[in-house]
């Protein structure tokens, strides 16, 4: 999915992911390259926001403030200073956390991966969204954050990256999270709910499991071999998995935990 100019518009199905705070460290491939990456028209944004958490990250008090973290965190803050220069990572393998485990990328097979990496794009706060085999450094952002002198960052990355999802032709399911999801709003993506059902029948939405059954559907969406043109076919191959779910809405799916 990745390489310049790569477009999405040819891909049966398209799953974004959110990206998670924590991160694999290090990396062996070889420095960043903007053009290398998942839709080329962001890479005005990617370097101003690049330029300006390099600067900032320079300052770990301010740092720290803009990014909302503790003093704990300055090993990350300190390593933003060589995103340019620093080792890479595929961005499937960077990102680590409950739902990139319940993935489980590593524990597929040869073709399972490839089918996987070529579905799955991931929402990232520094470069708006990247494909799974896209490769970055490590790094310190969150989509919350506030970088000296820019707009918000949804705001920034969103006249660049609506047209670009917007023009995928293939099924979309979005799992980001609303963070991220607000850089890129799709009106028409399959999205999911997890749901907890109680013993009186009543149903609420789940926060601790939540990622890990969204990383699980994942797992199962991006590596089946079946077609998926709508939330219908989604949900189908979801149940075929042993997951229990409900579609409430032509867009709309739960998953009930």
């Amino acid at each position: 999915m990745s390489g310049p100019g790569r477009a999405l518009n040819s891909v049966p199905v398209l799953i974004l992911l959110p990206p998670s705070e924590t991160k694999a460290p290090g990396g062996d491939g070889p420095a960043l390259d903007l053009d290398s990456l998942l839709f080329p028209s962001l890479n005005s944004v990617r370097a101003t926001v690049l330029d300006a958490l390099t600067a900032l990250s320079a300052d770990l008090p301010a740092a720290r403030k803009a990014l909302g973290v503790a003093a704990s965190k300055d090993p990350e803050i300190t390593g933003n200073l060589h995103l340019r220069t620093a080792g890479t990572a595929p961005a499937v393998d960077r990102y680590t956390g409950v739902l990139y485990e319940a993935l489980d990328i590593r524990s597929m097979t040869k073709i399972q991966r490839a089918r996987a990496t070529g579905r799955i794009a991931i929402g990232s706060a520094l470069f708006g969204v990247v494909s799974a085999e896209d490769r970055i450094p490590a790094y310190r952002l969150s989509a919350g954050s506030r970088l000296p002198g820019l707009v918000g960052l949804a705001s920034l990355f969103r006249t660049d990256l609506e047209p670009a999802l917007a023009a995928v032709e293939g099924c979309v399911v979005d799992l980001r999270s609303g963070s991220y999801a607000a850089f890129a709003p799709l009106a028409g993506a399959v999205t999911v709910r997890v749901l907890t059902e109680h013993p009186d029948g009543s149903r609420t939405i789940v926060s601790h499991h939540n990622k890990s059954t969204k990383g699980h559907l994942a797992r199962v969406l991006a590596t089946s071999r079946a077609e998926m043109a709508d939330a219908r076919d989604v949900r189908r191959v979801a149940v075929r998995a042993g997951l229990r779910v409900e579609q409430p809405g032509a867009h709309q799916l739960d998953v009930i935990v």
